[in-house]
């Protein structure tokens, strides 16, 4: 059942995420902009991507003009090429892997080879057949313009910090509003990468928390608040 956008502060609203893992959809964020919003990850699927444009257009936001990727993984890029004539902003190293991932042939039956010959990417790719209906339509889309360091769009600050998770992981501030939106950059690496002894980057989040914002927002939890780390980060 599609959601409602749900207010944060400042000039931040959140899509939210499905609270069930299997499915894993994250939260989807738009920052209001009077010269045209900014949206911070595409969304699992067109489908999602589709319920948050209503969201947008129900809560009277301004259009959106621009979309940054946190990073390359399928559940922040799916939704993409729902956002149509709209401009996509990556980190630079985020362009071949989504090249190299746009050329691959996705379909449920491709979906079930991949788990056949690899089964620790069944949770993954488990997921992906149940976000997709219908493939009609759908590709990967590379970003439209990368940077290397930081960029500011729309009074936020787009920003690479890297990390086991995804090489190009990148942060999103909006000062104003007092919210850093994280992506997964502190995650472990993905399931079918992750080691025994792999856990979240414990040392990332606490240098993120000195930066001051009252709001962080990871993609697949609720929104915490400097003073009240994640529990997976404070052992």
């Amino acid at each position: 059942m599609p959601h409602r956008l749900q207010y944060l502060a400042g000039r931040v609203w959140l899509y939210p995420m499905d609270p069930d893992p299997d499915r894993i959809q994250g939260c989807v964020a738009v920052v209001a902009d009077d010269r045209g919003s900014l949206v911070v990850d595409a969304g699992n699927s067109p489908a999602v991507a589709y319920d948050v444009q209503r969201a947008i257009a129900e809560q009277g936001l301004p259009a959106p003009r621009r979309l940054v990727y946190t990073h390359h993984h399928w559940d922040h890029v799916w939704g993409a090429c729902a956002w149509e004539g709209i401009e996509i902003i990556a980190h630079a190293s985020a362009a071949p892997l989504l090249a190299a991932e746009e050329a691959r042939p996705w379909s449920h039956d491709y979906l079930r080879d991949q788990v056949d010959a690899n089964p620790r990417l069944g949770p993954s790719f488990t997921a992906r057949a149940t976000a997709m209906t219908t493939w009609d339509g759908f590709r990967v889309v590379p970003p439209h313009r990368t940077f290397d360091q930081a960029l500011t769009v729309a009074g936020s600050q787009v920003r690479h910090v890297g990390g086991q998770h995804a090489p190009d992981s990148t942060v999103v501030a909006v000062p104003d509003s007092g919210v850093l939106l994280l992506g997964d950059c502190f995650y472990p690496p993905p399931y079918h990468l992750r080691s025994p002894d792999d856990g979240p980057d414990v040392a990332m989040v606490r240098r993120l928390v000195d930066e001051g914002y009252e709001w962080y927002v990871d993609a697949h939890s609720a929104p915490w608040r400097g003073s009240d780390l994640p529990a997976e980060t404070t052992e």
